[in-house]
């Protein structure tokens, strides 16, 4: 019997998971989410409303994929998407996490910026998520721009004067992966790994989906475009697996990128928790983000990192120690000595959630 998968497919997180069931080969079925009756359903179930949730064959209710991919690989131990070796699985956490947490902004700007992505996705999910609502469809697709646009764009600190930053730091991001992929079928050789399935979240549903940033993929990095459809089709089961020892030298520009950009921008969320700001200012990776919003759930981020790191034997913290240090990734992984969380913030996941990603409609000031 297959699980079911709530979500949208044109989902970000949806499309992550449905990367991992394939791979992994776990049946399942999806199913659009139904607004508004959906979210009080899904809060009852796992404390908070968002896309994906999973239901498992004996009724429970999932959220986070993060947590559920780490769960379903505890339960299901061949072919696994976690490296063996330590070290490569502490990058691939770090990967997924970076994925997850800061392309999420950029690859909601080319959707909803841009008129051909806002047009494309507003239609799409007025008719796949709020089919059930009797209102006309000019007013669900005004409402759709209106919050995605206020609560993860312009509302997360995107504006006219950083717009070409960020798209630069896209770019940036695509000439490191086709060069990954000019080598290799996936990041760490010939099988996906976890961080394959990260990556999928901004690439799969959005990137090489929405008109704008998919044309300028196709144009001009072919084997990037490659990987996203060879993901898609991939089934651990079919080959042994086969990675790259160690780290790939041409992984390390991602950990550069996260130690410079991504890794400063959680600390300087740290802060603005700490102080119990909803919105805070940054530059980090020559972008200047003003009225930033929070997140609790990013802080949860660093403490999982965190965790990761120490679990590992004495050999693999020093070089993963190593490693960071080169790329400029330690000093802000550990540079906030107490991290602002809740009483057992989040530890109940993936069957329960204390925060949400990023807390939009939650802070109005």
């Amino acid at each position: 019997m297959p699980l079911t998968l709530y979500g949208s497919n044109i989902s970000y997180f949806t499309g992550k998971m449905e990367n991992y069931f394939r791979v992994r080969e776990i049946p399942y079925e999806l199913k659009s989410m139904q607004f508004p009756s959906f979210q009080s359903k899904m809060e009852k179930k796992v404390g908070v409303m968002q896309m994906p949730a999973v239901v498992l064959e004996d009724g429970r209710w999932m959220t986070d994929t993060t947590k559920m991919i780490q769960w379903f690989e505890n339960e299901i131990k061949e072919n696994q998407i976690i490296p063996k070796d330590p070290v490569q699985a502490f990058i691939c956490y770090l990967l997924e996490d970076w994925a997850d947490e800061w392309w999420w902004r950029t690859a909601m700007h080319y959707r909803w910026h841009y008129h051909e992505g806002a047009s494309f996705a507003s239609k799409h999910l007025a008719n796949e998520l709020f089919d059930n609502l009797w209102i006309p469809m000019w007013m669900k697709r005004t409402f759709l721009k209106y919050r995605q646009r206020s609560g993860y764009t312009t509302g997360d600190g995107i504006n006219k004067k950083n717009i070409q930053a960020i798209e630069n730091n896209f770019l940036s991001l695509l000439k490191n992966l086709e060069l990954i992929f000019q080598n290799r079928n996936f990041i760490f050789g010939d099988n996906p790994t976890l961080a394959d399935i990260g990556l999928s979240g901004p690439f799969f549903r959005h990137f090489t989906l929405d008109p704008v940033p998919l044309k300028i993929i196709k144009d001009k990095y072919p084997s990037l475009m490659n990987w996203v459809s060879r993901l898609w089709s991939t089934k651990l089961s079919e080959k042994p697996i086969k990675l790259l020892p160690g780290i790939p030298e041409d992984v390390e520009p991602l950990l550069t990128e996260i130690g410079k950009v991504y890794l400063p921008y959680l600390s300087a969320n740290v802060a603005a928790v700490r102080a119990k700001k909803n919105f805070f200012d940054i530059e980090v990776g020559g972008i200047k983000f003003k009225r930033a919003r929070y997140s609790r759930y990013r802080v949860w981020c660093i403490k999982e990192l965190r965790g990761h790191f120490n679990s590992m034997p004495l050999y693999a913290r020093l070089e993963v120690e190593r490693l960071l240090e080169k790329n400029y990734c330690w000093e802000p992984l550990w540079h906030d000595k107490n991290l602002p969380l809740l009483p057992n913030q989040d530890n109940n996941l993936p069957f329960m959630a204390d925060t949400k990603m990023i807390g939009v409609n939650e802070t109005k000031k």
